[in-house]
C-alpha cells in the first residue's frame, strides 16, 4: 500500500489544516471540546440545508466503475496537462480541499490510496457546484469524470457531477497531528485506519499472514472446523478462564481458552488432519505480549509425533514470511532475525543448564537443590512447585528471553504438560516443544498423550492442584476421557499465536497493534 503525494503547486496538497478539523490533543482540553461541538453543531447545519436543497446527505446506493487504485495503475505515466478522453466513475473520503481562484482540488482516499479531483468551477453542474459549499473533510464522495494529468503532471480526475455519499458530521484530526495518543489509536480504530498508514499496513499484513496460513494447512489435507467457544468445561489449556451464564440451561458456561480437547475428539472421531483458526479467552494480565481475546491457529494430525510438527511450524512460518513480506530474511525491533531454517532443535534442560551454569541441573536432583540453584539466580519458587516446574521457571527467567533466533525448545517437563505424550527415552519429560524467536514463544505443541489411563492420572492431579488454589489448572473432563477411550491414533497437535506471527512480520512491538479492536479499559465518560 502506498500514499501517493500530490504537487502542491496545482493540486490540493498544500492546504494547512483543514477547516472543522481537530487534533486528539486538542479534544481532551475543554476549549478542544468546545471547539468539536461548534464544528459538529456546524456539520449538523449542513446537513438540513441540503435536505432543504433536496439533496440526500446519506444516499442508499453508488455505483463506482473503477477504485482509486485501478485509476492509478491505468494511467501510470500521463505527461502534464495530458487528457485521456477516458470517463471513470470514482469515490473514497475526502481528506483534503483547497480552493485557488476558481478551481477546487479535492483528494479522495480509499483503501489507503489517494487521488485528486481537479475541479474548475465552470466544469460542475449546477447540483455539484452548489454541493462543494457543503463539503468538508471526512465527508464521503464520488465524482465521474475525465482522467487526466493535471499542469504538474498530478494524476486526477476532472469531475462533471460529484455526489455527497455520506457526511461526516465529527472531523478528522488534522493532518499535521494526527493521531498520536497511543489508546486513541486502539480505541478509534476507525480513525487510526484513515489517518495512520502504518495502521493500514499491519493490517495488510495480518490479511495476508491469515490467507498463508489456511492455504499452507489445505495443501497439506488438513480440514478447516469450527468447535465451540462456550464450554461447560475450560479444557485444553492451563489458563484462568471467563464465566458467563446461560439463562435458558440456568448453567454456567466458560468462554474457550483453547479448542484443543475438542480438536481431539474429532480426532477420535476418525477425521484424520484438522485445524481451527480460533478466537481464545483467558481471564488474566494484559500486557504488549498479552491480550484477553487472541486467534490462534490449532492443529492434530493422526500418525505425526512432534517432530513432523515441527516441520509444519517451519513450513508455516516460511510461507507466511514469503506471502505477507516477501523475505525470509527480517528486521524486528532493529535486530535481524532470519526464517530461513532449519531451525534450532535444543532441549529445555540443556539450555537451562548452560544459562544457570549447573551442568548439574536434573530432574532427579534434590529439591533443595533446584530450590537453592532458583535463590541463587532470583527466580521465586513456591512450595509446590515440583522438580519440573522449578527448571521450568530457571528456563523462562534465564534462557527464553534471550533465544533470538528461530529455536524448538523441546522436551518439557512432564509436571507442567498434562495433554503431552510421555517421552518415548526420558523418564521425566514429555514429546513436547515450544517455538520460541525474539524472546518470545511463537507455537506450543505435543505428540498427544492417546493414553487413557494416563490422561485420566493427569487430569486427576491437575483437580488437585486446582483445589488447592491453582486457578489456572485444569478439571477432570468426562466428555474427553470417553472419545480417549473410543481410542486415539497417534496424533501430533500444534498451536500457533498467529497474534504474534503478525508483530514478527510486521515488526511491530505491542500485541494491540495487531488486532484491530484490543480490550481496553472502560473509556472514561
Amino acid at each position: 500500500m502506498t500514499d501517493h503525494p500530490v504537487d502542491p503547486a496545482d493540486d490540493a496538497s498544500a492546504e494547512a489544516p483543514a477547516s472543522g478539523s481537530a487534533t486528539d490533543a486538542s479534544a481532551a482540553a475543554p476549549a478542544g471540546e468546545s471547539k468539536l461541538d461548534e464544528i459538529v453543531a456546524t456539520r449538523r447545519a449542513k446537513v438540513a440545508a441540503l435536505r432543504d436543497a433536496g439533496i440526500e446527505p446519506y444516499p442508499v446506493r453508488f455505483r463506482p466503475t473503477a477504485t482509486l487504485a485501478e485509476v492509478r495503475d491505468a494511467y501510470p505515466d500521463l505527461e502534464p496537462d495530458a487528457e485521456t478522453g477516458d470517463v471513470v466513475t470514482v469515490a473514497g473520503r475526502l481528506v483534503a480541499k483547497r480552493e485557488m481562484g476558481k478551481l477546487r482540488f479535492l483528494v479522495l482516499r480509499e483503501d489507503g490510496i489517494d487521488l485528486q479531483l481537479f475541479c474548475p468551477v465552470k466544469a460542475l453542474d449546477d447540483a455539484s457546484r452548489d454541493l462543494l459549499g457543503h463539503l468538508d473533510v471526512g465527508d464521503w464522495v464520488g465524482a465521474t469524470g475525465e482522467v487526466m494529468a493535471s499542469k504538474k503532471g498530478e494524476l486526477s480526475v476532472k469531475p462533471a457531477t460529484l455526489t455527497l455519499l455520506g457526511k461526516g458530521l465529527r472531523p478528522l484530526p488534522d493532518k499535521w497531528h494526527g493521531l498520536t495518543d497511543t489508546e486513541a489509536r486502539f480505541r478509534q480504530r476507525e480513525v487510526d485506519l484513515v489517518v495512520n498508514p502504518e495502521a493500514r499496513r499491519v493490517f495488510e499484513v495480518r490479511s495476508a499472514v491469515l490467507r498463508a496460513l489456511r492455504a499452507e494447512m489445505d495443501e497439506r489435507g488438513f480440514v478447516e472446523v469450527e468447535t465451540p467457544m462456550l464450554h461447560p468445561i475450560p479444557g485444553g489449556a492451563m489458563a484462568k478462564p471467563f464465566v458467563t451464564h446461560h439463562n435458558a440451561l440456568d448453567t454456567d458456561l466458560f468462554l474457550r481458552i483453547a479448542p484443543e480437547l475438542y480438536l481431539k475428539r474429532l480426532i477420535a472421531g476418525g477425521m484424520r488432519r484438522v485445524y481451527e483458526i480460533n478466537r481464545n479467552f483467558r481471564n488474566e494480565g494484559m500486557s504488549t505480549r498479552h491480550n484477553p481475546e487472541f486467534t490462534m491457529l490449532e492443529s492434530y494430525a493422526a500418525y505425526d509425533d512432534y517432530h513432523d510438527v515441527m516441520d509444519l511450524t517451519e513450513a508455516l512460518l516460511q510461507r507466511a514470511a514469503t506471502e505477507a513480506i516477501g523475505t525470509l530474511e527480517l528486521s524486528y525491533q532493529g535486530r535481524p532475525v532470519s526464517l530461513a531454517g532449519p531451525f534450532r532443535r535444543a532441549s529445555l534442560l540443556e539450555l537451562t543448564r548452560e544459562a544457570s551454569g549447573h551442568a548439574e541441573l536434573d530432574y532427579d536432583l534434590p529439591i533443595e537443590d533446584l530450590r537453592a540453584i532458583c535463590d541463587e539466580h532470583e527466580v521465586a519458587s513456591d512450595d509446590a512447585f515440583g522438580p519440573g516446574k522449578l527448571v521450568l521457571e530457571l528456563f523462562e527467567k534465564l534462557v527464553e528471553p534471550n533465544l533470538w533466533d528461530p529455536t524448538f525448545v523441546i522436551d518439557y517437563p512432564i509436571e507442567v504438560s498434562p495433554l503431552a505424550r510421555r517421552h518415548r527415552s526420558e523418564p521425566h519429560v514429555t514429546e513436547r516443544f515450544e517455538l520460541i524467536a525474539t524472546g518470545r514463544e511463537y507455537a506450543n505443541a505435543f505428540s498427544e498423550l492417546i493414553d487413557p489411563a494416563d490422561q485420566r492420572e493427569r487430569f486427576e492431579a491437575q483437580a488437585r492442584a486446582k483445589a488447592a488454589g491453582d486457578e489456572e489448572a485444569m478439571v477432570l473432563d468426562e466428555p474427553y476421557l470417553r472419545a480417549m477411550e473410543l481410542g486415539l491414533p497417534p496424533t501430533g497437535g500444534l498451536g500457533v499465536g498467529v497474534d504474534r506471527v503478525v508483530m514478527l512480520l510486521a515488526d511491530v512491538a505491542n500485541i494491540r497493534d495487531v488486532i484491530l479492536f484490543p480490550t481496553l479499559r472502560p473509556e472514561r465518560t
